[in-house]
């Protein structure tokens, strides 16, 4: 089944979106936010959307996000300590639709729980449109990869620094979106500084895929942002604006944190 045929979403495609801003000559901006962290989570979200993001990743909290460093693992213990679930959260950005794609970002056991076909459908059905499941090997994830295409749901796959060029190619031709582009080696969490294989990676992937490339991991100030996305089509932004939830920043707060992000890469 193809994947126009198996569509049931109603959200924002997410790679016809991206490369219509990225063809316009806009830097894109990903944001993340945990889904249920606080009670007016979807609210943070909006304001992403309003000031500026032109997708936003919604983190759908496991115990045990082995990618994840220690800002996105505290938002993760405090939204399942509220009791948020895959289906709460799925329900929770049905009610609001957005202007820009969402795009899921979780870990397989969760998928592999509701069941492929299951979790792909419920999540079209949301409004989600994209799908980020590092855990998966790139060796196992056609299964996956399929039901989430009849369901609409794009697979964005992640390149780090040590990949090889020949795997690189394979998983340029397999992602869907936009590839995301992994800035460093290890954990996602805000840095004081942009690694230097940010450039090197985006360079190398620009040379052998015509989709968006969006570098993320390490990305915490505005200026960062710029840099990471000189040699690339975008950026993701994630663990900088959990860590101004975590602290209280209020949503008004939050949405002024992304305007300047959004502000910086539009000035280059």
């Amino acid at each position: 089944m193809s994947a126009a045929a198996g569509a049931v979403g109603r959200g924002v495609p997410l790679e016809a979106a991206l490369r219509a801003r990225r063809d316009a000559g806009a830097k894109l901006l990903v944001t993340y936010m945990t889904a249920g962290l606080t009670e007016d989570w979807v609210d943070y979200l909006q304001v992403m959307v309003e000031a500026g993001a032109d997708a936003v990743e919604v983190g759908l909290p496991f115990s045990d996000p082995v990618m994840d460093g220690p800002t996105i693992q505290e938002a993760s213990v405090r939204a399942l300590a509220r009791g948020v679930t895959p289906e709460a959260a799925l329900s929770a950005l049905a009610v609001r639709e957005q202007p820009v794609p969402l795009v899921a970002m979780t870990y397989y056991n969760l998928v592999l729980r509701a069941g492929l076909e299951r979790f792909a459908a419920r999540a079209a059905a949301a409004g989600v449109t994209g799908a980020i499941i590092p855990d998966i090997p790139l060796e196992e994830s056609g299964p996956w990869e399929d039901a989430a295409a009849d369901a609409g749901v794009a697979t964005v796959l992640l390149a780090a620094p040590v990949t090889s060029d020949e795997r690189l190619a394979v998983l340029c031709r397999r992602s869907r979106g936009f590839v995301y582009g992994v800035n460093l080696m290890g954990v996602t969490g805000e840095r004081s500084s942009l690694a230097g294989s940010a450039g090197v990676l985006a360079k190398r992937l620009k040379a052998v895929t015509d989709l968006p490339v969006v570098m993320g991991f390490g990305i915490s100030t505005p200026q960062q942002a710029v840099e990471a996305a000189a040699a690339a089509d975008g950026v993701v932004v994630a663990s900088a604006l959990m860590r101004a939830v975590l602290d209280g920043a209020s949503v008004v707060e939050l949405g002024a944190a992304v305007a300047d992000i959004r502000r910086a890469l539009d000035r280059g």
